[in-house]
């Protein structure tokens, strides 16, 4: 079969798990794909796509809850680009199928030489697809977990290089509060509160200008205004991982064997704490809250990789943890209570006095009363 150099990446929708497998076995014979992921579960498939960059889906048409003609309506709705091929056992879809854009579609029970013909048409498709430039507006992805780094399609990451701090701090100030008016008036209280009005107003005046000027490049995507009293960032077409992050656990499904790997994708995302290399006092708030969030989202993994006899997973969880949030408690008393299963006792003693080490010497305090019984008793058993 003929390829291009482009790795296409599948997902398979089927609610029968012989059919899931039996379209697995067929398309691993192939070259020049990876399947990305095999669902019988419609909805947390349409989570997966959604978040992770697939080029094809094949979706059974007779999906419980929601039909495979449906799923593709609301897949192309957010990702009009992704390729769709239906396999169903009726032919009278596929006049459903090609009303949507469908690529194929394919009659069970699926034959490799039909399944070769599709593919083929599709790395056709690819090929000509990449000689065509695109319509659709480019985005502004701009990282803000950990540092600041400016992506446009096709183009190296790039930190943009601030004249001084303050002025690199009203741009981060601005954006976290972008598309919203803030006083200059609050600005000056935030940045230069130990000068006077005249020279405040100057300083800002002027880092203002250089923010304008390291923005430059991407004008189409961010613009300050001046207006009433206050400075705007408006943003278009820009997506701030943040953001994107939340959204994605906001509408993230019940954690199972099949969404499990939503989560893995999704916490890969945070890459870092917001705004983790910057010391300003007013990021503090915000970056609280989505460490909480994913603090909680972590040790829920940890649990459930536990709960599902995935120990290896649940320990590696609990320790990213516990290097990113030496304080957690949780993790600590998770990866004790692994060990104390596994009965390696000299791992369960290490990580209660690992606990034990840091509370004292960053809160001066000792672990909660409730991991100290549970690890009295478990010593006591194991005496």
């Amino acid at each position: 079969m003929e390829r291009s150099e482009k790795l296409t990446r599948i997902v398979i929708v089927d609610d029968e798990e012989l059919a899931l497998d039996y379209m697995k076995r067929l398309l691993g014979k192939l070259q020049g794909i990876h399947i990305a992921g095999a669902f019988t579960n419609p909805f947390v498939a349409k989570d997966y796509i959604l978040l992770d960059d697939i080029d094809l889906a094949f979706l059974d048409v007779r999906l419980p809850e929601i039909s495979g003609i449906e799923l593709a309506n609301q897949i192309l709705e957010h990702k009009p680009h992704i390729q769709i091929v239906f396999v169903t056992a009726y032919d009278k879809y596929a006049i459903q199928a090609f009303e949507l854009n469908a690529l194929d579609y394919l009659l069970k029970p699926v034959t490799t030489e039909r399944l070769i013909k599709t593919m083929n048409r599709i790395l056709k498709r690819e090929d000509q697809a990449a000689s065509i430039p695109e319509d659709q507006p480019s985005l502004l992805h701009l990282q803000v977990f950990q540092h600041v780094v400016f992506t446009l399609a096709d183009q190296q990451p790039t930190v943009l290089q601030w004249r001084t701090k303050k002025t690199q701090e009203l741009f981060l100030y601005l954006l976290q509060n972008h598309d919203q008016w803030v006083r200059k008036s609050a600005l000056i209280e935030l940045l230069w509160p130990e000068y006077e009005e005249d020279k405040a107003y100057s300083l800002l005046y002027t880092a203002a200008y250089y923010i304008r000027k390291s923005i430059a490049p991407y004008h189409s995507f961010l613009d300050i205004s001046n207006t009433n009293g206050g400075y705007i960032l408006h943003t278009q077409n820009v997506l701030l991982d943040t953001e994107r992050w939340e959204s994605l656990l906001a509408s993230a499904p019940q954690m199972n064997k099949e969404s499990i790997h939503y989560y893995v994708k999704m916490m890969e995302l945070y890459k870092g704490d917001y705004l983790q290399e910057y010391d300003f006092w007013w990021v503090e708030s915000e970056r609280q809250r989505l460490h909480k969030m994913w603090l909680s989202t972590s040790l829920k993994m940890a649990e459930w990789y536990r709960g599902n006899s995935q120990a290896e997973e649940a320990v590696s969880i609990y320790e990213g943890i516990c290097s990113r949030h030496p304080q957690a408690e949780e993790a600590y008393w998770g990866l004790m209570k692994i060990y104390a299963d596994m009965n390696k006792k000299n791992l369960v003693n290490k990580w209660y006095g690992l606990l034990s080490s840091v509370l004292w010497e960053e809160l001066h305090e000792k672990p909660s009363e409730q991991i100290t019984n549970w690890f009295i008793e478990w010593q006591m058993a194991h005496a």
